[in-house]
């Protein structure tokens, strides 16, 4: 790329992954359906790595042809014929200084270790082309970041949810980076989060030992698989619980729980303890179910409005320096306040 800003990510780290859009090669999908059921389903059903809701953007793009005719109505009833898909190639992104407010916990001239509110993405993507880390970091950094081709970029090299508050390094210049990147890919560092949970872990502590994968029944989230998908180790312990009215083996009705990974892969936290019975307080993705109702007043109190997780401790060795970091931030005031009424149930 010249001439723009690259942002480059470590694709081995990505516990939190706040919506990165997949990227597919340019070129041409070609599929052969048989007559019925809706058009644009049954071409989403015979090409996985499309969403039905970007068949339907292509379809309006004129990019949809059947038998050399092109086809622009996704709810018409598929007729039988060979469809042909352009995939236009992707838009580089080119992010722009914006002047957002950041609360740096550590800088130098190598990297930049900051607490991300939530709310805030970590760079831009479809949807979120502005407001991101990145965009405030192009213009906190300046002149002060460096890049392959004198191209200035922000090293992101993990990557948070947008609704996920907490500790995130990121790299000024190519060493760093390259450094940090390393230290990602062996697992060389220390992190640990708090989740507040509907009920809480049993045992109250250990560790969740899966693999995680993309899920078969929705492509925006991932689950625990008995084959394929990658190893995920999540050790945790749970720090207190709430609700239980003091009675010996009463269920509780939520918790607080420290996650320390050992790897690092998307919705690792959120995945893993909903796997266990206690998901994250607030998750739209994977808190299938509903609190008691006490905890749901308190939720609504506190005025959580996301996922309650938050990425307490970051610690590594400076790529650079060789120095052993380590930061941990307080609980956001959404969180501070849940866990506070909680512990008067």
């Amino acid at each position: 790329m010249t001439g723009g800003t690259e942002l480059t990510v470590a694709l081995d780290d990505d516990t939190e992954d706040e919506g990165l859009a997949e990227t597919l090669d340019p070129g041409v999908r070609v599929v052969e359906l048989d007559a019925g059921g809706r058009l644009d389903k049954a071409l989403a059903d015979k090409l996985p790595e499309l969403s039905r809701s970007r068949v339907q953007a292509l379809m309006a793009q004129g990019a949809v042809t059947r038998d050399d005719v092109v086809v622009a109505d996704p709810s018409a009833r598929a007729m039988a014929g060979l469809y042909r898909l352009l995939i236009p190639a992707a838009v580089p992104a080119e992010p722009m200084p914006e002047a957002i407010p950041l609360n740096v916990l550590f800088e130098d001239q190598h990297l930049i270790v900051v607490d991300k509110p939530a709310g805030m993405a970590a760079h831009p993507a479809p949807g979120t082309e502005s407001g991101t880390l990145v965009n405030a970091l192009l213009h906190h950094c300046g002149a002060s970041l460096s890049g392959i081709g004198g191209v200035a970029r922000p090293g992101i090299v993990h990557r948070l949810d947008k609704d996920t508050s907490g500790v995130m390094v990121a790299a000024k210049t190519d060493a760093a980076h390259q450094g940090l990147s390393a230290l990602f890919a062996a697992h060389d560092l220390e992190r640990t989060y708090v989740a507040l949970t509907r009920g809480a872990p049993t045992p109250a502590q250990g560790t969740i030992r899966t693999r995680i994968g993309r899920s078969a029944n929705d492509r925006k989230k991932m689950a625990v698989l008995k084959a394929g998908g990658r190893e995920a180790v999540t050790h945790y312990v749970t720090a207190s619980v709430f609700g239980a009215g003091g009675k010996p083996g009463a269920r509780p009705l939520a918790g607080k729980v420290r996650c320390t990974l050992e790897t690092g892969r998307t919705h690792q936290i959120r995945v893993h303890l909903a796997s266990v019975g206690a998901p994250v307080l607030g998750d739209p993705l994977y808190g299938a179910g509903s609190p008691a109702a006490p905890v749901k007043a308190a939720i609504a109190e506190a005025g959580l409005a996301r996922q309650a997780l938050h990425a307490a401790v970051l610690g590594f060795r400076h790529p650079i320096t060789g120095e052993a970091l380590r930061f941990a931030t307080a609980l956001p005031a959404d969180m501070a306040a849940l866990e506070a009424l909680l512990a008067g149930l």
